[in-house]
């Protein structure tokens, strides 16, 4: 929290040195790579459906310009579900888990003619937890409140109308931790990589 407070503070400082100062709403689908359960010795079993799952997300941004140059935050909200088969000792059974979470990005852009390229960090902060995929409390307590990572891509401008093509990537950190659960160790692998793709409108 201390890390966005400060990010926040750096924007407020700067928005003065831009000349040109835009509000926008956006929204659009991701493709994300299915998070992945690491699993110690044990009866328990989770094996993702597929290796990714489609999402979507919705939000504002605000872009500040200075020539071709501009500093463009947002705040965006997103979910994604993916599906498992959980096996354990009493049951075998599909699960559907959905994570929902608010990214927070800082871009710095270029602006050639149309065309606009654009990179820079960006915070994921989850919403709640997940569902369980076993049926133990101790399952909730490996889910990491808030990762860095970063995001870059391609975008367009026509007009009022603004398309986007992005990656976003894990700076290392990942969602979640390790928690043992009747001897077992479970451990979440799911570190950001995301395929994104939106359409937004300037004001």
């Amino acid at each position: 929290m201390k890390k966005l407070l400060l990010l926040g503070f750096v924007i407020i400082l700067t928005a003065p040195v831009f000349s040109q100062i835009k509000f926008g709403i956006k929204a659009g689908g991701e493709t994300t790579t299915v998070p992945s359960y690491q699993l110690g010795n044990g009866a328990a079993t989770i094996n993702a459906l597929k290796d990714a799952s489609w999402g979507y997300h919705a939000g504002i941004f605000l872009r500040f310009g200075l020539g071709p140059v501009y500093l463009q935050p947002e705040a965006v909200f997103a979910s994604t579900s993916f599906d498992y088969n959980v096996t354990t000792v009493n049951m075998t059974a599909l699960r559907t888990q959905k994570f929902n979470r608010i990214s927070i990005p800082v871009l710095l852009g270029l602006k050639l003619g149309p065309l606009r390229i654009n990179a820079g960090p960006a915070a994921s902060v989850m919403i709640g937890s997940p569902s369980a995929l076993i049926n133990d409390p101790d399952f909730e307590n490996m889910y990491r409140r808030t990762v860095y990572g970063y995001q870059a891509g391609l975008g367009i401008d026509l007009g009022p109308l603004t398309l986007d093509v992005r990656y976003a990537g894990s700076l290392g950190e990942k969602y979640g931790n390790s928690v043992n659960i009747g001897g077992q160790t479970f451990k979440l692998d799911y570190g950001q990589s995301s395929l994104l793709l939106s359409v937004g409108l300037m004001f």
